[in-house]
């Protein structure tokens, strides 16, 4: 075994190294430094890791803003602290240290100040403090709070983000009832994700920006119920200004109630802060167009665009418009690959982005003069952001299943890269990893399917392991290198497990033909490929085939759902985490009706929907009659997307048929979770059920 060392030990020295420029009020929390008992990985030390994210880089190329988030299992709770990094490498420095948890943060236009939202004044507002950490100070003073803001590049304005109420609540209709507790609903999308409507819009309002608080701002969407950015997952990303400072560029779904539901059509909008007139660049494109960000110079503006509307899951397109002549142009054409997170070259000639390729996550480059697409990186990771600093250089982050995210300088000329941050490596250097391996498995109809095949840390290939097949979400959620805290690889498999995570149809990064074949068509073909992938496994003498279990979550849940009436006997223990049990009730119940219109085929009710109809045959609770293989189920009550009363049906039919199980039920949880107790719970019981079935 490894000599022990501390926990994030290299962080505390780093978080220590700025102390002397805080006040004594400012020190409220420092992370723990645990030392483990064991090289093999815990659920505790799973949520022991720093959460490295939003690197912004400074004007003068010279240093990397990001954010640090640590969870406090005691308490039950996060704190997230602002740090830099000098981008020729050295010691990061700690320049904030409170119980608010900075978020949002990023440079001022002239590099002297940094901004970030706060909390520790009450409402979440704009604060202001020097690089050094020194001197933090209150900007806004805005009713209710904000929850984002973006300077103008010629520092004269601001605008934030903030929540306006809009819509009349039970009060509002009957006031001399202020204890009444009921809504009253006319029309969908009442509730979203994980909660229901709050009567309240996301608006941007912009404010000029000078000495003394900023208190009030002008609405650029003022009366309109739509938001921007969109619930319940956009950010900032959403919103951007012009390099002249004289406009906003905004995406946003302007549909309301049974239209919003059943659409993805989001469009491109320009607010311009002269004429106070807004005109909608990407009319008549049909899906999602997201992420505007202006080339230096204003001329060109870049987007992601969906071409097809109610699928999200379809090509992430590049585009490109010209803002003079409005000339939009496809990049992506004749490409089958996505684009995200884009990032224009300091010469406006090219674009970074990340796109996903075989289960990896790497950078590209568009090359604008000629159109031309050049891969920049390879390896077995995930790369989730990319930024162009000075001489073929880049800054992203990376994750990979081995590794959570640090921040990396790329060279882009070879694809080399070299850690910037190492905020993990005290954990790490304690931990023995299990290796990942790529194999291809041929699928019943002779295709190559990658799966990954994690093996548990000390593997001894002369036993016979327990192994779990892995189902994925999504459904069209790739494989890749990711880094979970909850369907962590390397957590599975420290169980001593080996897991086998096949890339399975409906995944992109394979071809448009390999993701779409999935819908509509949930028990066919991506079926076989779990039993490809697990029967190719089992042959190996390391594999003890008598010993084998299926889980996942959502569509991986539904998966394990459906496996369970289909098996033929091959596994002996299943987890569904928040899957679909019922399709007709899923239909009627769930949020966004776009989704299940296109991956179903439309409603049960419509008969002479053949498409419709063969998918609702593939529902998991019209099998349970073959289930006999002991099943935990898990669900969150404030899961919208996929109600819990579907894991609630799921276990009572389980149960109804005297099969072994057990309903793992969170109250204050969504379609994931989130809290570092039930994390751990979660983790806990996971391993106790399978050690119960499989060992």
């Amino acid at each position: 075994m490894r000599i022990l060392l501390f926990i994030g030990m290299a962080i505390f020295m780093v978080a220590c190294a700025n102390q002397e420029s805080m006040t004594e009020e400012q020190k409220n929390y420092v992370p723990e430094t645990p030392v483990l008992n064991s090289d093999i990985m815990t659920p505790e030390v799973l949520w022991s890791f720093g959460r490295v994210g939003g690197a912004e880089l400074s004007p003068d190329g010279q240093t990397v803003l990001y954010t640090v988030t640590y969870y406090n299992i005691e308490e039950n709770k996060s704190y997230r602290d602002l740090y830099t990094v000098p981008v020729d490498g050295g010691e990061s420095t700690r320049i904030t240290d409170t119980q608010a948890k900075e978020s949002g943060a990023m440079w001022r236009p002239d590099g002297q100040k940094i901004g970030y939202l706060s909390a520790e004044s009450g409402d979440t507002q704009l604060w202001e403090i020097n690089p050094d950490g020194t001197e933090p100070i209150q900007i806004t003073e805005v009713e209710g709070g904000i929850s984002g803001f973006k300077y103008s590049p010629d520092q004269k304005h601001i605008f934030y983000a903030k929540a306006v109420k809009l819509d009349d609540d039970i009060h509002d209709l009957f006031p001399d009832l202020p204890k009444a507790n009921a809504r009253i609903e006319n029309d969908l999308m009442y509730r979203h994700w994980d909660s229901w409507h709050d009567y309240t819009y996301n608006h941007i309002f912009v404010s000029e920006y000078g000495d003394g608080k900023i208190a009030n701002g002008k609405d650029i969407l003022e009366g309109e119920k739509f938001d921007t950015p969109d619930k319940p997952f956009d950010g900032l990303e959403q919103v951007n200004w012009s390099p002249d400072g004289q406009s906003i560029v905004y995406s946003c779904k302007k549909l309301t109630g049974k239209a919003y539901s059943l659409s993805t059509n989001t469009d491109i909008y320009q607010y311009n802060l002269k004429t106070a007139e807004t005109i909608n660049l990407t009319e008549k494109m049909m899906g999602y167009d997201k992420s505007p960000v202006f080339s230096p110079d204003g001329k060109k503006l870049a987007w992601t665009s969906m071409e097809r509307d109610g699928y999200e899951s379809d090509q992430t397109r590049l585009f490109v418009m010209d803002m003079e002549t409005g000339k939009k142009t496809n990049y992506s054409a004749g490409w089958e690959q996505n684009a995200g997170g884009l990032s224009w070259s300091k010469d406006g000639n090219s674009i970074f982005f990340i796109s996903d390729i075989h289960a990896t996550d790497e950078i590209y480059q568009l090359h604008l003069t000629d159109g031309k697409i050049e891969r920049l990186t390879d390896g077995v990771h995930n790369y989730q952001s990319v930024i162009e600093v000075e001489g073929g250089k880049l800054v992203a982050q990376k994750v990979s299943m081995s590794q959570p995210a640090e921040l990396y300088v790329v060279d882009a000329t070879n694809g080399k890269d070299q850690a910037l941050t190492t905020v993990n490596q005290g954990i790490l250097d304690q931990l023995e990893m299990g290796k990942v391996e790529e194999r291809w498995v041929k699928t019943v109809d002779d295709k190559d399917m990658l799966v990954w095949v994690i093996y548990p840390p000390h593997f001894d290939p002369n036993k016979k392991y327990p192994t779990l097949l892995y189902c994925q979400g999504g459904p069209q959620g790739t494989v890749s290198q990711f880094w979970s805290y909850r369907w962590n690889f390397q957590m599975m498999a420290a169980n001593d497990y080996i897991i086998v995570a096949p890339n399975r149809r409906g995944l992109p990064g394979f071809g448009m033909e390999w993701l779409e074949q999935i819908s509509k068509d949930y028990g066919g073909l991506n079926i076989q490929d779990y039993f490809s992938a697990i029967d190719e496994l089992a042959k190996e003498p390391f594999v003890d085939e008598n010993r084998l279990g299926a889980v996942g979550a959502s569509y991986g849940g539904f998966s394990v759902n459906y496996l369970a009436g289909h098996h033929e006997g091959r596994f002996k223990a299943f987890i569904s985490h928040c899957g679909i049990f019922n399709f007709d009730q899923m239909y009627v119940t769930t949020e966004e009706m776009w989704f299940e219109n296109w991956d179903i085929g439309g409603p049960y009710w419509d008969k002479s929907n053949k498409a419709a109809q063969r998918s609702y045959g593939f529902s998991p609770h019209l099998f349970v009659e073959k289930w006999d293989t002991p099943i935990l189920v898990i669900h969150g009550e404030k899961d919208l997307r996929i109600p819990y009363t579907q894991g609630m049906g799921a276990f009572n039919a389980a149960v109804l048929r005297d099969v072994p199980a057990q309903f793992l039920f969170f109250p204050e949880e969504n379609h994931w979770v989130s809290s570092a107790q039930n994390g751990i719970l979660w983790q806990r019981v996971f391993k106790n059920w399978l050690d119960k079935w499989l060992k």
